[in-house]
């Protein structure tokens, strides 16, 4: 249980850390070479797409499935 948990919460602290790396990164603060040389690391649009397409089709699925337990 206590590797699960760790599992779980050291790939919550990555995921906070690349977000918090990335909006540093583009940040408005950032002028001149330095906003221009430095890339995120994760392209945030199309992980919030894929995020959308997973959320419908598991609602989807989800759908397909109770209705066949319910027949």
């Amino acid at each position: 249980m206590r590797t699960f948990f760790g599992m779980i919460l050291g790939a919550l602290i990555l995921g906070i850390g690349v977000y918090i790396y990335d909006s540093m990164s583009t940040s408005s603060v950032a002028n001149g070479q330095t906003a221009q040389e430095r890339r995120t690391i994760v392209n945030w649009d199309v992980a919030a797409n894929e995020w959308e397409a997973l959320k419908t089709r598991t609602k989807q699925d989800w759908a397909k499935l109770t209705s066949q337990v319910k027949s």
